[in-house]
């Protein structure tokens, strides 16, 4: 059984609905969310909906894919600032990877992630799109 399987993405809601935690004292908002704030030990946090935009802050080009990725090969890891502050990675798609660059605008999607062996269960998750897209 593959590490993505269906099953487990279910299990964890937050992935679906970009739902991160905030938490009380620090203001700061971690995705997934987290048990305990790692700056002050606070453990009361509320649960908010990350904003949809953000900017790159760093990424790197996989040219050589693992065997899971083989047919989306070359593509591009980004991590991204949203404009609540929140960081998270996800691929790039929907754009040549040699225009990727840091600054760049990008919206979240909620895609296509892989689908599992012979079992043929898709997984879907959070992708990276060109704001202008």
């Amino acid at each position: 059984m593959s590490m993505f399987s269906s099953r487990n993405w279910r299990e964890f809601p937050q992935r679906y609905r970009m739902e991160a935690g905030k938490f009380a004292i620090s203001g700061k908002t971690y995705f997934p969310p987290r048990v305990v704030d790692p700056t002050n030990g606070d453990t009361e946090q509320s649960m908010v909906k990350l904003p949809e935009t953000g900017k790159i802050l760093t990424f790197t080009v996989i040219r050589t894919p693992s065997a899971m990725f083989k047919d989306i090969g070359p593509y591009a890891l980004a991590i991204a600032e949203l404009t609540d502050g929140t960081r998270l990675m996800a691929q790039m798609t929907d754009c040549d990877i040699e225009k990727v660059k840091i600054g760049m605008e990008v919206r979240i999607e909620f895609r296509k992630v892989q689908q599992e062996m012979d079992h043929g269960v898709i997984s879907y998750g959070y992708k990276f799109v060109p704001k202008w897209y």
